[in-house]
C-alpha cells in the first residue's frame, strides 16, 4: 500500500498553485431536518456535520484537503431524496441517502454512475453482499443483524419456544426489512412472530395497535420505528402499562429524548445499538475545542450527550477512514468515487485505530472486503435506566453464516430483476 501522509498532502496542493488550494472533496449528505422524522435526523445530522467540522478546523480536511459536506435536504421523502441525488452526484464522490426507502431507488442508479453509496447501520441488508452489490457499503452493521442479536439477547433470557413476539413495525421499506430474518428465527426457535404495521399517518396515534397489543399479550415487543413513531410507540407502551422490560427496539428507536419524554416510567426498555456515547472520549473534547467553542456547531450541549448525535460522530469516521485509507492507496489526496469505493471496502477499524481517533469504545472494531461490506462489527443492548442508557450485554456479534444463503439468494434476486447488473467478477467471494 502507497503512504500517503498529511504532510505530503499539503506538499501537493502547495505545489498546484492557487487553484488546487481551493479544492474540496465533495461528499455531500441527504439529510432531512424537517418532516416527520426530524427528530431523530436532527442530532444524527449534527453528530456527522460536527466530525467533518472538526477534521476541516484540527487537520485541514483529510489528507490536507477540505472536506465539503454540504446537505440536500429530502424530509425523508423518497421522491426528494432522489431529486438529491441527481443534483449532486455530478462532483460527489459518495452519497449518502439516508433512507431504506432513497437507498433502493438510488441503488440501480449507482451501478450506471459509478458512486458508492455509503449508508452505516441501514439501507437494504443483501448489499453486504460486496461481489454483486460493488458500489454500496452499509458499515459498521446491517438490520438481518440487529434483528439477529436482539432475539439472541431475548433467548439469553430464556427459552423462546411457545412464546408470541409483536413486530411492531413502521410500515415503510425500512421497517420491513428484518422481516425475512425475523420469519426464519421464528421457525427455528419456535416463537410465534405477530407483525404489527404502523402507517406514516398512524405514528403519533398508535392506539389501534396498542389495543392489538393488549389484546395478543405477546411476550415482547420488538420495535422497528422512526421519527415520530417511536414516541408514539413508547408513550401508548407506558399508557397501556406495558412492561417496559420487554419492550426492544432496533438502533433507530433509541434515542435519549424520545425516553425522556416519559423519564422513569420508561425505565426498563431497551435497544441494539452498534455504537455507544462516551461524553469524555478525546474525540468529543476535540469537537468542542475546534467546532462548539468557535460557534461552528448547530448542537447543543443534552443532544451532544446522547445516543444519535454520537452516533452519528461514527458514522462520518467511517466516510472519513475510507477517504484516508484510498488516499493512502492511491497517493493522491483528491480521490475520486471510484478510489472511495476501494477505500470503503478496505477498512480496518482496530482498537487501536479507534484509540488514535479518540473514540475507544464507542464503536467495536471492525474490518471490510470486497466481498463483505458490512463488516458486521456487533455492538450491545442498552437500557434506558430512567435519565440514560446503558450497557446491559457484553458485546453481541451476529450470527452472519445462519443467514449466508438467504443473503446470497436475495442479492441474485435483486440482480437477475434489474438485469443487467454489473458485479465485481474480481471479488473473491472468500476475500
Amino acid at each position: 500500500m502507497k503512504h500517503f501522509t498529511t504532510l505530503a498532502a499539503a506538499a501537493v496542493i502547495a505545489c498546484s498553485g492557487v487553484a488546487a488550494a481551493a479544492e474540496s472533496l465533495y461528499v455531500p449528505n441527504l439529510s432531512y431536518r424537517t418532516g416527520p422524522f426530524a427528530s431523530t435526523g436532527i442530532p444524527l445530522m449534527n453528530g456527522q456535520r460536527d466530525y467533518m467540522e472538526m477534521l476541516n478546523a484540527r487537520d485541514g480536511g483529510i489528507g490536507g484537503v477540505k472536506i465539503d459536506f454540504e446537505e440536500c435536504e429530502t424530509g425523508y421523502s423518497t421522491e426528494k431524496g432522489v431529486e438529491c441525488y441527481e443534483k449532486t452526484k455530478g462532483e460527489a464522490i459518495v452519497t449518502q441517502p439516508w433512507s431504506t426507502g432513497i437507498t433502493l431507488q438510488v441503488l440501480p442508479k449507482t451501478n450506471v454512475d459509478e458512486i458508492p453509496i455509503l449508508a452505516p447501520g441501514y439501507g437494504f441488508s443483501p448489499m453486504a453482499d460486496g461481489k454483486t452489490f460493488q458500489w454500496a457499503f452499509n458499515a459498521p452493521s446491517g438490520y438481518w443483524d440487529g434483528a439477529d442479536m436482539i432475539v439472541q439477547y431475548l433467548e439469553s433470557q430464556g427459552s423462546l419456544e411457545g412464546k408470541k413476539i409483536a413486530f411492531l413495525h413502521l410500515d415503510h421499506p425500512y421497517g420491513k426489512e428484518p422481516l425475512p430474518i425475523l420469519e426464519a428465527l421464528a421457525e427455528q426457535k419456535g416463537f410465534e412472530l405477530l407483525p404489527i404495521p404502523v402507517g406514516l399517518k398512524e405514528m403519533q396515534n398508535q392506539s389501534a395497535q396498542w389495543l392489538q397489543i393488549r389484546r395478543e399479550r405477546p411476550d415482547n415487543v420488538v420495535m422497528w420505528g422512526w421519527g415520530a413513531m417511536n414516541a408514539g410507540a413508547i408513550t401508548e407502551a407506558v399508557k397501556t402499562k406495558y412492561p417496559m422490560e420487554n419492550f426492544i427496539g432496533v438502533w433507530w428507536s433509541g434515542q435519549d429524548a424520545d425516553l425522556r419524554l416519559v423519564g422513569e416510567d420508561g425505565a426498563g426498555y431497551k435497544s441494539i445499538s452498534w455504537s455507544f456515547p462516551d461524553n469524555d472520549a478525546p474525540v468529543m473534547a476535540a469537537i468542542k475545542e475546534h467546532v462548539v467553542d468557535t460557534g461552528k456547531s448547530l448542537s447543543n450541549e443534552s443532544e451532544m450527550g446522547g445516543v444519535f448525535y454520537q452516533r452519528g460522530i461514527v458514522m462520518s469516521m467511517v466516510l472519513a477512514e475510507g477517504i484516508r485509507t484510498a488516499q493512502e492507496e492511491y497517493g493522491t489526496p483528491m480521490i475520486n468515487a471510484s478510489q472511495l469505493r476501494w477505500g470503503l471496502e478496505n477498512l480496518d477499524i482496530t482498537e487501536e485505530r479507534l484509540a488514535e481517533l479518540g473514540m475507544t469504545g464507542m464503536v467495536a472494531p471492525f474490518s471490510t472486503s470486497c466481498a463483505d461490506h458490512t463488516g458486521h462489527s456487533g455492538g450491545w443492548m442498552l437500557q434506558w435506566n430512567g435519565s440514560s442508557f446503558e450497557k446491559v450485554s457484553d458485546h453481541l456479534s451476529p450470527d452472519v453464516a445462519s443467514y449466508a444463503d438467504l443473503a446470497a439468494s436475495k442479492a441474485s434476486e435483486y440482480a437477475e430483476a434489474n438485469a443487467p447488473w454489473a458485479v465485481n467478477e474480481s471479488c473473491d467471494s472468500a476475500s
